[in-house]
């Protein structure tokens, strides 16, 4: 569990809440049925409108990515490749086999499969860095269409105050339904700025901070996983994979 993730949310909005109870407003007010689904139902729409279905669904599977826990670190990743590194080279890579299967990280396992199977290191390094291509390609149109949500929210829900406001007009001869009228079409609004700023948009950005720090993840793999194919000596192999994770820790910086 990302606890950031969850603490951001959570805060945003009681931040709100907070700031309207301590103003003298009603929690209450804020609950408007008619707004939620205007706001939140349009941006779906128009979001189901921009992108394929494919995009959509692979949008709420990233959420898993932006709440769940992180991956193994670095450090594990390397610990894991030395692991192997060791045992390939007492009993041939033949012999790593039966152990790949218990391997949890997904592309490791798979670029295991390929040293076992006997592809070059040029094809492996190939397939590899392909697959990282096809799942930055596919993480960025993902993050495209939470912020694509984060910018027809905030107009959506304009349009859901100004359909509020035309009811307002509707009773303006009775004078005491108008204050609270108007109180409720501009909860539209506060939905849909909301939800852009609090909510979309940085689901957005948390998913490709996410990527970067996976597709790094994948490249270390890489480089391990060709050690092993070569059959390097484990202390040259740690000391290149500390080198390649001191250089990505500076250009960070």
């Amino acid at each position: 569990m990302d606890i950031a993730a969850f603490l951001g949310i959570v805060l945003g909005i009681s931040a709100i809440i907070g700031g309207n109870v301590l103003e003298g407003g009603n929690t209450a007010h804020l609950v408007q049925a008619a707004a939620a689904l205007i706001v939140f139902g349009g941006t779906l729409g128009a979001t189901l409108l921009s992108f394929s279905m494919r995009d959509i669904l692979n949008a709420f599977k990233a959420l898993g990515m932006v709440f769940g826990g992180r991956s193994a670190t670095s450090a594990e990743i390397i610990e894991d490749i030395l692991g192997i590194l060791v045992k390939a080279r007492k009993m041939g890579l033949i012999a790593l086999e039966s152990q790949i299967k218990n391997i949890e990280n997904d592309f490791l396992r798979k670029g295991l499969n390929l040293v076992v199977d006997g592809m070059t290191p040029a094809m492996i390094k190939d397939i590899l860095y392909q697959e990282i291509i096809t799942y930055e390609e596919t993480m960025k149109k993902v993050s495209k269409v939470f912020e694509s949500a984060g910018g027809y929210a905030p107009t959506i829900g304009i349009l859901g105050a100004v359909l509020g406001l035309i009811q307002v007009m509707k009773n303006v001869t009775d004078p005491s339904k108008i204050g609270s009228g108007i109180a409720v079409a501009f909860v539209a609004t506060i939905y849909g700025v909301g939800s852009a700023n609090l909510i979309f948009l940085p689901i957005g950005k948390k998913i490709m901070n996410r990527l970067k720090e996976e597709v790094f993840i994948k490249e270390l793999i890489i480089e391990g996983v060709l050690g092993v194919e070569s059959g390097v000596n484990p202390y040259f192999l740690k000391a290149r994979l500390n080198a390649f994770l001191a250089e990505h820790e500076k250009s960070e910086k």
